[in-house]
């Protein structure tokens, strides 16, 4: 991966960054083979410090701060909620209302390790979602958080019953295909396995928009990835 294909935006303060799907934002004791997105930074920028973190499966938006000052002052601004996040998933099947808002509680699973869970004990945790298009059997939508919790979007998709697609933790974890979507699919003469049109955890961390430290108001977006993209495309051909 290169590193600068993913910059977003560039200041003597900080450097924002489309992470893709399948990278960690830190290195984990788990995963610690796989490269982590803080690792390349530091080797392409020297110094850099983290101010929040996706989800591995995740794709989309990260800011790093660049030095003490602005570390201090971002990581502040994300503690205090005054970062507004907007996320694009992908979900299973149609919600209903199409607009709304999940105020419930995360904590860690009981049992499963690195899982999160809605729950009254749980920390309190507030997700508004809009759905932007319906195509029956999955749904565009539309997620801003007001809190940070672990895995907050998937738990809280859950608990309404329409987990992101493809999320392993949180629902079937199934790759959709096209002949889950197109009614009279027939695979190709000389195809012997049907290829998914998506394999990995729906959702996409969209836009960030911030005051900086001079005090003015900064909106970043990150497009689409390719995959998503084109499972969206091959929904609006086939919609039921």
């Amino acid at each position: 991966m290169r590193i600068e294909e993913h910059i977003i935006a560039e200041t003597p303060d900080y450097i924002i960054v489309n992470k893709p799907s399948g990278v960690l934002t830190l290195p984990d004791r788990h995963d610690n083979e796989l490269a982590s997105l803080i690792s390349m930074m530091k080797k392409a920028y020297g110094e850099i410090y983290t101010v929040h973190r996706l989800d591995r499966d995740t794709s989309g938006i990260i800011l790093f701060a660049r030095n003490e000052t602005a570390h201090k002052y971002y990581s502040q601004l994300f503690e205090s909620r005054d970062v507004k996040k907007f996320y694009l998933g992908i979900v299973n099947g149609q919600l209903f209302p199409t607009k709304g808002s999940v105020d419930e509680p995360i904590m860690e699973h009981p049992v499963q390790k690195g899982k999160m869970v809605a729950n009254r004990k749980g920390k309190p945790s507030l997700t508004d979602y809009e759905v932007l298009e319906d195509f029956g059997l999955f749904s565009l939508v539309r997620m801003q958080i007001h809190t940070g919790r672990t895995h907050q979007i998937r738990v809280h998709m859950k608990h309404l019953g329409h987990p992101i697609a493809v999320d392993e933790f949180y629902g079937n974890g199934e790759p959709v295909k096209l002949s889950t979507i197109k009614k009279k699919f027939k695979l190709g003469k000389y195809v012997e396995e049907e290829r998914p049109l998506l394999s990995r955890l729906a959702l996409h961390a969209a836009m960030l928009e911030f005051k900086d430290q001079a005090g003015q108001v900064i909106a970043v977006e990150a497009p689409l990835p390719k995959d998503m993209a084109a499972l969206l495309n091959q929904l609006r051909k086939h919609k039921r």
